[in-house]
């Protein structure tokens, strides 16, 4: 079940990972990976498609009131996404980051990965008070260390930057 269908979880932001498509992660070394970062982190509904390639899985980060639902996409439609991206980035892009830019209309794979908060306290009339429980950090390790396993290039579409 995708976590936008639960109430106990609202959507923050996503993020992209692309990559070359000959790098896609195998489902049990992500999930190896991603065991190791924390042993907090709870996986749940990990897929793979027929030869053991990652497609999606849900991470729950309890600490952290703190949720990811992660997918992977790879062939034409990341293609010109990531063509188009890096056209956008290009006008924001530092002299260090020029290169990944660069990089990115070459990737034909894409891992996807929704942030969503878990709501604390709903109904109450201190939400406002509460409002800040979620930690970013989980977020911020995850996408490394899923970059890093796929050689991947990290952006952020909201604001049109690289991580």
């Amino acid at each position: 079940m995708s976590l936008f269908e639960s109430d106990e979880y609202q959507w923050r932001e996503t993020y992209f990972i692309f990559f070359s498509a000959d790098k896609r992660p195998r489902a049990d070394k992500l999930e190896r990976v991603l065991r190791s970062m924390n042993a907090r982190y709870l996986l749940r509904d990990l897929r793979t498609d027929e030869n053991g390639d990652f497609e999606s899985v849900t991470v729950l980060s309890p600490d952290d009131y703190a949720a990811m639902d992660i997918t992977c996409t790879v062939g034409d439609e990341v293609t010109e996404q990531a063509l188009e991206m890096a056209t956008e980035l290009k006008t924001t892009a530092t002299k260090d980051q020029i290169d990944l830019v660069a990089r990115i209309p070459k990737c034909s794979g894409r891992i996807e990965v929704y942030h969503f908060e878990q709501l604390v306290f709903v109904g109450s009339e201190a939400d406002d008070e509460f409002d800040d429980f979620m930690d970013p950090g989980a977020l911020l390790v995850v996408l490394q260390q899923i970059a890093d396993l796929c050689d991947g290039i990290v952006v952020d579409p909201q604001s049109g930057s690289l991580l």
